[in-house]
C-alpha cells in the first residue's frame, strides 16, 4: 500500500508538470513586425519653430510698446537732463516746461512708437511667411493667433505713441 500511495503521488505530480508545460506553450504570443513603409517617418522641411518664436517676439514687442521700456526711460531721463542744462534760468515757464518735461515725454513716445512699429513688422512677416513657403504646408493656428496679437498690440502701441507725441494724450499743462 505504501508503494501504491507513492505511485499515486508521482502520477499526480507528473500530471501537474505536464499541465504546467502545456499552459506555458499556449501562452506564447506571436509577434508581427511592422513594415518599413508604415513606420513613423520624419517630415521634411521647416518645423515652424522660427515662425512661432517670431510671433512671440512680435507680441512681446507690442506689450513693451504699451508699457514702456528701459531704453525709453533712459532716453527720457537723458532728454530731461539735457533740457535742464540747455534752458536758461531766465527763460519763460512755458519754455522750461517744454525743455525739461515735454521733450522727455516725446522721447518716451518715440521709443514706444519704435517698439510698436517693430512689433507690427515682425507680426506681418510671420503672417505673410506661409505665402512664400512650401505649398500645402499649413501654419499652426497658435502661431497665427500670437502673430495677430503682436500686430494688434503694435497698432495700439503706435496709435498711443502718436497721441503722446502730439500732446493729444496727456499733453503738457499750460504755463498760464
Amino acid at each position: 500500500m505504501a508503494t501504491n500511495a507513492v505511485d499515486e503521488t508521482e502520477a499526480t505530480e507528473a500530471t501537474t508538470d505536464e499541465k504546467a508545460v502545456d499552459t506555458t506553450k499556449s501562452d506564447e504570443v506571436t509577434r508581427t513586425e511592422v513594415p518599413a513603409e508604415t513606420a513613423e517617418t520624419k517630415e521634411e522641411g521647416p518645423s515652424g519653430v522660427g515662425q512661432g518664436a517670431a510671433a512671440v517676439v512680435s507680441a512681446a514687442l507690442g506689450v513693451v510698446s504699451l508699457t514702456g521700456s528701459w531704453i525709453g526711460t533712459v532716453a527720457a531721463a537723458r532728454q530731461n537732463l539735457v533740457g535742464q542744462l540747455e534752458t536758461a534760468q531766465n527763460a519763460g515757464v512755458a519754455k522750461q516746461i517744454q525743455a525739461v518735461y515735454g521733450d522727455a515725454w516725446q522721447t518716451t513716445a518715440l521709443w514706444g512708437g519704435l517698439f510698436a512699429v517693430t512689433a507690427l513688422i515682425v507680426g506681418v512677416v510671420v503672417l505673410a511667411r506661409p505665402a512664400f513657403g512650401t505649398p500645402g504646408r499649413i501654419q499652426a493656428p497658435w502661431i497665427k493667433s500670437v502673430a495677430w496679437a503682436g500686430v494688434a498690440l503694435g497698432v495700439i502701441g503706435l496709435f498711443l505713441a502718436v497721441l503722446k507725441y502730439t500732446g493729444i494724450l496727456l499733453g503738457l499743462p499750460s504755463a498760464g
